[in-house]
């Protein structure tokens, strides 16, 4: 999808909410635009506006499954925003056992 097209459905951030909600169903879903602090990275300076995102996600989904491999959910899952733009996404990707843990 290009960017442009993307731009219609809505901003980056509701976008990636969908998609991770809707596949992962998330207990906890916490998505954070940092964009703004990352402004004249050479990789994205003539388009400074959401292309990196944190992302805190709690879901069953990730029981059983390695770190690496809840990472590869999460980037599968948004393979489209990557192609259109998502330069950078940091993850905390926890089963809801992991999360209750550290609350």
């Amino acid at each position: 999808m290009a960017s442009r097209g993307a731009n219609i459905l809505g901003s980056r951030a509701s976008r990636i909410k969908t998609k991770l909600q809707s596949a992962l169903e998330a207990s906890i879903l916490e998505v954070k635009d940092v964009s703004s602090e990352h402004a004249g990275h050479a990789a994205v300076k003539d388009n400074a506006n959401e292309t990196h995102f944190n992302v805190k996600i709690v879901s069953p989904k990730f029981d059983g499954q390695s770190l690496v491999k809840r990472h590869r959910m999460v980037y599968d899952l948004l393979g489209e925003e990557l192609e259109s733009g998502l330069h950078a996404l940091s993850i905390v990707a926890k089963t809801p056992q992991e999360a209750g843990k550290s609350l």
